[in-house]
C-alpha cells in the first residue's frame, strides 16, 4: 500500500519537478477529449503520448504497469460486461454463447472504452507517482486557492491510507485465532467492522486536528512555498496542445465517433 502512495519518479526529471496544481491541471485538460468520443483511436492516440513522455516524469515502465495493475482487472470486468449486456450487437458474429453473440461491434465498443479507461487513468497515476502527498496539499491551498481545511484533512485522510490494510489483516487474523470462518462469507462483517474503525479513526483525528488549530480562521502560514513558474504554464498549454492535436487526428480520419451518437 505504501508503494502505491508514495511518489517513486526521480525528482530531477524535467516534467517531475513542476508544480503539483500544473501537473494535475494539466492531466485534467488532456483527459478531456477522451470522454467525448467513444472510437478507439482517440485513447489510443493519448496512451501513446503518454507512454512517449513517461522518461520526462522520471517514472520507469514497470513501476507504472505495478501501479496500474487494478486497470487491467476493471478491464476484464468491463470487457465481461459488455459481453453480456451490450445493446447493440451488431457487426459479424464471432462467437455464440447461448444468448449472448459476441460481435465484432461488440469486441471494438468494448476496446474503446477499455481504451478510454486507461488513457484517462493514466495521467492521474503518473501525477500521483511524481508528487509527494504534502506538496499537492501545499500547492493546492497556494496556488488553487482551495480551503486549508479541506486540503489538510484529505491530506490527512491520504497518509491513513496504508493503516486500512494493515486493519484488514489484523481484523482478519483476530477471528481466524477465534476459530471464525475468514473465507469469502465473512467479507460484508469484515469490511463494515473496517469502516467502523475507519470512522473512528477520522474522528479522533479531526478533533485533534482542530485542537492544534486547524480550523482557525487566522490567515496561515506555509513552510514550503509552492511556486508557480512560467514552466508550468508552459506544462499546461502543452497539454492542450496535444488533446486538441489528438483530437483533429481522429475526425481527419473520420473514425470519430461522438459519445452523444
Amino acid at each position: 500500500m505504501s508503494l502505491a502512495l508514495q511518489p517513486v519518479a526521480n525528482p530531477t526529471a524535467p516534467l517531475a519537478r513542476r508544480n503539483p496544481v500544473a501537473k494535475l491541471a494539466a492531466a485534467l485538460l488532456f483527459s478531456l477529449p477522451l470522454i467525448s468520443t467513444l472510437d478507439p483511436l482517440t485513447p489510443a492516440l493519448a496512451i501513446a503520448v503518454e507512454l512517449m513522455l513517461l522518461p520526462l516524469f522520471g517514472l520507469r515502465y514497470g513501476v507504472l504497469a505495478r501501479r496500474a495493475w487494478p486497470l487491467v482487472v476493471a478491464s476484464a470486468g468491463l470487457l465481461v460486461t459488455m459481453i453480456l449486456f451490450a445493446a447493440h450487437r451488431d457487426g459479424r458474429l464471432l462467437l455464440d454463447l447461448g444468448p449472448f453473440d459476441v460481435t465484432t461491434g461488440v469486441l471494438i465498443s468494448a476496446l474503446g472504452l477499455i481504451l478510454r479507461l486507461f488513457a484517462i487513468a493514466l495521467p492521474g497515476v503518473i501525477v500521483f507517482a511524481t508528487t509527494d502527498p504534502t506538496d499537492l496539499a501545499d500547492a493546492l491551498v497556494q496556488n488553487a486557492k482551495a480551503p486549508a481545511r479541506f486540503a489538510i484533512g484529505a491530506l490527512a485522510a491520504f497518509r491513513l491510507l496504508p493503516l486500512l490494510g494493515a486493519e484488514w489483516q489484523m481484523l482478519t487474523l483476530a477471528r481466524r485465532a477465534r476459530g471464525v470462518d475468514t473465507g469469502i462469507r465473512t467479507f460484508p462483517a469484515t469490511a463494515f467492522a473496517l469502516l467502523v474503525g475507519a470512522l473512528r479513526r477520522g474522528t479522533r483525528l479531526a478533533v485533534a486536528m482542530d485542537a492544534r488549530g486547524f480550523d482557525s480562521t487566522a490567515p496561515r502560514t506555509y513552510a514550503r512555498r509552492q511556486i508557480f513558474t512560467t514552466a508550468d504554464v508552459l506544462l499546461i498549454a502543452g497539454a492542450v496542445v496535444l488533446a486538441a492535436a489528438i483530437l483533429t487526428t481522429t475526425i481527419l480520419t473520420g473514425l470519430f465517433r461522438p459519445i452523444t451518437n
